[in-house]
């Protein structure tokens, strides 16, 4: 317990305490005050705290202001008066006011015979801590040493193993994060080719057995920052990172790439390559062997094996390749999805043999028809064509199983062939977090959502800065019942993107589950999807008893989204007991092959359905075990 002025901060709790009010004190927000209490008169730089408070991942510093301006509302303190918190502009935070350790005067209370003063805490430090703690009371010779001394160690023992946060988590020698290769051109004009030419070398590093590489989405999270390599390593949680640049001028390219060892600055391994555009696609391969090489002598078993290919294309179609793999990567709003697919085909008239680009139309084609932008049947045939197109072409592509297994998934209903298709493509690549996602998707349309949640785990490690990762974690956490496990899930990604549509959706959903309809209506009028916002309030109105709102909002789904939002307008009329229309739309986004009709196992919004003849018939339907 430390107290300053009228305040006590009780460490055990995690409380702030005047007098015997608990203030209001968000667990994170707390955290950073622990933190600066415990260092009272020092500066402490935003650096530091980050570090120390989120190790191993990126966390935009303006979350430490948010965090700031919550602890000064609950102490009332003024930034232009301190009396608790003084900002050091552009270098940290020092708290100022005199802090008082409690537990340090307050007389230590003799245990009871043969019984430790805080067996929990004692319990709470770990196995090695408690074999310890029963070992010092075996000794003959540490008899004499005072039972109170040896609970104070147990505390201490329950503080150091049981509630402190490393500072940096543990690295894997073998992990590497790619960073964004720099345009150097002299108009700075070749961003696509760059950022398409280090995602293709994050694609072949991840076919690496015995790698662990971290996804473009987090990788590129330090695009064009001037941030310290350790500082990124620390963020990422690799040991070592590859950088580099492009200068492209006409037909000729040079790239340079460098590969360091975080923890020492050692350079492992450097290279610089002037090539012909015609021999990118090889110069990528041999990036990416060069830097498994050096790992390799370091680091990797000397026969550990990768089963890259040169490939041999024509240049341009590589050029619109990674055009249309720029946009894919920038969104998927009709736009980009628009502009994927025209490139991909650009692409295939200039090379009709180039199996990564007929993957990519795959994809384009498989989510335009998944979200009703072109024609149901035909674009999910045309999809399905294009993907054993690339996989007829290169069958050690994963990305070709990958876009067949979404459309055996969304369209065929073809749950075995999907988890064949997921498992080649997982074997091609076993360091990639998107065959993951995959993977976890198809967990979760069978039932078993503790295996896709063991899957977004795994995603996360390798792609730790996607906020929808953790949007995703956090919603099977909530199919699994496990409320405040998805709570967090859903801060961190809040933390990651303030903005992520289906977050205050997701997190209604769980005050619903919780009988708590007013915190639901507050999280779902900030809903910033268009879909998930109408759905959410005819959701949460409903709750609450706001039938004419619920129906304004439930009109307002339908009108908007009767193409590609039936599953969801069925979820509304299921949790306002309307059975008949909950079915009607049911059946509609089975003909229509909503993705939502994903969830009929597992939704919670559905569970009045479950009795119902017509629900088993669905699921027969769509060949899935009642």
């Amino acid at each position: 317990m430390k107290s300053f002025q009228s305040f006590r901060l009780d460490t055990v709790n995690q409380s702030l305490l005047r007098g015997n009010e608990r203030l209001p004190l968000t667990p994170k927000a707390f955290d950073v005050l622990q933190y600066l209490v415990e260092r009272a008169g020092r500066l402490v730089t935003p650096d530091e705290l980050l570090g120390a408070l989120w190790p191993g991942t990126y966390v935009n510093p303006e979350v430490l202001r948010k965090y700031i301006l919550e602890i000064r509302k609950a102490l009332a303190d003024k930034p232009d008066k301190p009396k608790f918190i003084e900002t050091i502009t552009k270098r940290g935070y020092r708290f100022v006011a005199e802090v008082t350790d409690d537990d340090a005067v307050a007389s230590p209370v003799s245990p009871g015979p043969g019984k430790p003063q805080n067996a929990s805490a004692a319990k709470s430090a770990g196995p090695e801590s408690v074999n310890s703690f029963i070992h010092m009371k075996s000794l003959k010779w540490m008899i004499p040493v005072s039972l109170s001394l040896i609970a104070v160690l147990a505390v201490l023992g329950y503080f150091w193993f049981g509630r402190s946060k490393p500072v940096a988590r543990s690295l894997d020698d073998t992990s590497l994060a790619v960073l964004p290769f720099a345009d150097l051109s002299p108009q700075r004009d070749q961003e696509y080719f760059s950022d398409g030419l280090t995602e293709e070398v994050i694609s072949d590093l991840a076919k690496t057995s015995g790698l662990k590489v971290v996804a473009r989405s987090s990788a590129f999270q330090f695009k064009g920052k001037n941030v310290d390599l350790r500082t990124i390593g620390k963020k990422l949680g690799v040991a070592n990172v590859l950088e580099g640049s492009i200068r492209k001028e006409g037909d000729r390219v040079r790239i340079t790439a460098a590969l360091t060892k975080l923890d020492d600055g050692f350079q492992l391994w450097s290279e610089t390559y002037d090539r012909d555009i015609t021999h990118i696609l090889a110069t990528q391969d041999e990036i990416a062997r060069d830097v498994t090489a050096a790992l390799r002598v370091k680091l990797l078993a000397p026969n550990e094996a990768t089963n890259l290919e040169a490939h041999a294309t024509n240049p341009q179609a590589y050029q619109a390749y990674l055009q249309g793999q720029y946009f894919s990567a920038r969104g998927q709003d009709k736009e980009d999805l628009t502009k994927t697919l025209h490139f991909a085909d650009q692409a295939i008239r200039l090379d009709p043999n180039y199996a990564p680009a007929w993957a990519q139309r795959a994809q384009a084609l498989e989510t335009m028809a998944s979200v009703a932008l072109i024609d149901n049947e035909v674009g999910f045939r045309q999809a399905r064509e294009s993907a054993q197109k690339a996989i007829a072409l290169d069958p050690r592509l994963a990305a070709g199983y990958l876009a067949l297994g979404m459309v055996q998934i969304n369209n065929d209903f073809d749950w075995e062939g999907a988890g064949t298709s997921l498992k080649k493509a997982a074997a091609l690549e076993p360091g990639s977090a998107e065959v993951l996602r995959y993977q976890a998707y198809l967990a979760r349309t069978l039932g078993r959502v503790q295996e896709s949640i063991d899957f977004y785990n795994r995603a996360i490690a390798l792609d730790p800065l996607r906020a929808n990762f953790h949007l995703a974690l956090g919603y099977e956490l909530y199919l699994a019942s496990r409320f405040d496990e998805a709570r967090e899930s859903l801060r961190r990604a809040q933390e990651l993107n303030p903005q992520l549509s289906s977050l205050h959706l997701t997190l209604g959903k769980i005050f619903l589950a919780q009988d708590q309809p007013l915190q639901a209506v507050a999280e779902m009028q900030k809903e910033s999807g268009d879909w998930e916002k109408s759905s959410g309030e005819a959701l949460a109105y409903y709750a609450v008893g706001r039938r004419q709102d619920s129906d304004a909002a439930l009109r307002k789904l339908i009108a908007a989204h009767h193409d590609d939002g039936a599953y969801q307008i069925a979820e509304v009329c299921a949790y306002r007991g309307e059975t008949d229309k909950a079915f009607e739309w049911l059946d509609r986004a089975y003909r229509q092959h909503d993705p939502g009709t994903q969830d009929l196992k597992t939704g919670l919004l559905m569970k009045s359905l479950r009795q119902d003849p017509r629900y088993t018939a669905l699921l027969n339907k769509m060949r899935l075990q009642p």
